[in-house]
């Protein structure tokens, strides 16, 4: 709890705008009472950083970054043709809603892709995906697949690795 005195000290100045030192003394003594009186409950976020497969997630997506605004950019560029767009179901191997937050997240911070639903019961996303041509519920599915994998690498509980083997 020194971190969150502290922290409460500095709100407490920036409310008072001087930092004189009965600003200070006031906030650490208010500081204390309220860490003191009323305690935060210990929350697992249900995330760990693992730097390694962290570092190669974001290798990959800013790759894939890359890629999908080329992809957009292209379709933009092509005057007169509308380009492929779908809404795809596709199934997640994780159960976590943490992991399942920061995979909608990634997906909808590509170019070309939104989320349009997360369904967490039956571990589903909907997709809308634009300029993939081929057979687009495949490639997206694996796609999703292979963003799921390594984002579970880099932030996942060892239950979340566990239930991707």
């Amino acid at each position: 709890p020194p971190g969150e005195v502290v922290w409460l000290t500095v709100v407490w100045l920036l409310l008072w705008g001087e930092p004189t030192v009965g600003n200070v003394l006031g906030g650490l003594l208010a500081a204390t009472v309220i860490v003191w009186a009323l305690p935060l409950p210990v929350v697992d976020s249900g995330v760990r950083i693992h730097p390694v497969a962290a570092a190669v997630f974001l290798s990959r997506f800013a790759g894939d970054l890359v890629l999908s605004s080329f992809r957009v950019a292209s379709w933009a560029l092509r005057l007169g043709v509308q380009p492929p767009v779908e809404v795809v179901t596709v199934r997640l191997r994780t159960s976590s809603e943490v992991m399942t937050v920061l995979i909608t997240i990634a997906l909808s911070a590509l170019p070309g892709s939104l989320v349009l639903e997360a369904r967490f019961a039956d571990r589903r996303l909907v997709l809308h995906v634009l300029g993939v041509e081929g057979d687009v519920p495949a490639t997206i599915q694996a796609d999703v697949t292979r963003l799921e994998g390594a984002i579970v690498a880099a932030f996942g509980t060892s239950q979340d690795r566990e239930e991707l083997r």
